[in-house]
């Protein structure tokens, strides 16, 4: 009997993967730890210092929010989970953002990080530089059909204005005396006032997102109605498994030394979206990525068997959403 090319790369992979559970099992505590999180979380992490990195994610999420004709000069942003350094927010803010606060579980960035990647960004925007492209970065998501310079978000007016020196001496003041708005921990919805924001972003975050019902609920909460949110969001094995998508063959007591404390979900594309419908908002935008030579069907858990073909081929996912407007009021005597 022949076996397709799909089969014979996942016998192929058997072995490692094994070996993977086995190497996990044994190890102690801590290592199970260490390599749950593995490469993608150092290089992240590393990535977050970078001004380059941040000026890339800023400008494609600006990009994508022009193309669904999503408002892209919100006055007041919020970002979950900005990891090493503030730059993505400092961006949004060198842009033309008022206020911006930063969501963390625990507070990673510090003043000076901020301060260096702040001061970079500010020559980047001056030269107008083109956006860091997959060569640069090949991990960030989403990917942009051109990286120009996007000048008919950024005109030349706005710029002059939101990188006027005297503003610009002014946010840099912020962010030396570490001032930018951090809640810490933000896992109550009460983190921040009800209805004070135009934008919540994110940058590979909701994957780690224990519950992803009072998540979005929450954002919900403090989106302005007619306020955005974006979110790209990375579902792959992030390192526990040697498969992009193995982390859906685990039992749940193997995940639980896979893992370790690592905050990882496993929630799939269509669990995200039935959380955002469920909060209430009004999707735009969702732009995947699929992926080859994951596991198939026949290797999931019976916990995950309900996952349909999108979400075990969905590697990534860029989602736009919007909190609807409410609707005004009519006057009497007035059609």
């Amino acid at each position: 009997m022949k076996t397709s090319a799909k089969t014979r790369r996942m016998v192929a992979a058997l072995p490692a993967l094994v070996k993977a559970l086995v190497r996990h099992a044994r190890a102690p505590f801590r290592s199970a730890v260490r390599r749950a999180r593995g490469p993608v979380r150092e290089t992240l992490s590393a990535e977050t210092l970078s001004a380059r990195y941040c000026y890339a994610v800023w400008l494609r999420h600006l990009v994508k929010a022009n193309r669904y004709g999503l408002r892209t000069d919100p006055t007041s942003v919020a970002e979950l989970g900005p990891g090493a350094s503030l730059g993505v927010g400092i961006a949004a803010l060198l842009t033309g953002a008022e206020r911006y606060l930063a969501l963390d579980v625990v507070r990673h960035a510090n003043a000076a990080a901020n301060l260096s990647v702040f001061d970079e960004l500010v020559g980047l925007f001056h030269r107008r530089a083109t956006i860091p492209d997959s060569v640069e970065f090949p991990e960030v998501r989403p990917r942009l059909g051109s990286f120009a310079f996007p000048d008919e978000i950024l005109t030349a007016d706005r710029l002059l204005r939101s990188l006027d020196s005297a503003r610009v001496t002014e946010l840099r003041e912020r962010v030396r005396l570490d001032q930018l708005e951090y809640v810490v921990p933000w896992d109550d919805p009460a983190a921040i006032e009800a209805e004070s924001v135009d934008l919540v972003f994110s940058q590979a975050v909701m994957e780690h997102v224990a519950d992803l019902d009072t998540t979005y609920a929450a954002v919900f909460r403090w989106l302005k109605p007619g306020g955005t949110m974006w979110h790209q969001i990375d579902f792959r094995s992030h390192g526990t498994s040697p498969i992009w998508n193995g982390h859906w063959a685990y039992p749940d007591w193997m995940w639980r030394l896979v893992r370790g404390d690592a905050p990882i979900n496993r929630q799939p594309l269509s669990r995200h979206l039935e959380a955002i419908e469920a909060a209430g908002f009004l999707r735009i935008a969702c732009e995947t990525e699929q992926a080859e030579s994951g596991i198939d069907r026949t290797w999931l858990q019976p916990v995950w068997g309900w996952l349909d073909d999108r979400d075990l081929s969905c590697a990534s996912a860029l989602i736009q959403a919007v909190r609807p407007a409410r609707p005004q009021p009519r006057i009497a005597g007035i059609s």
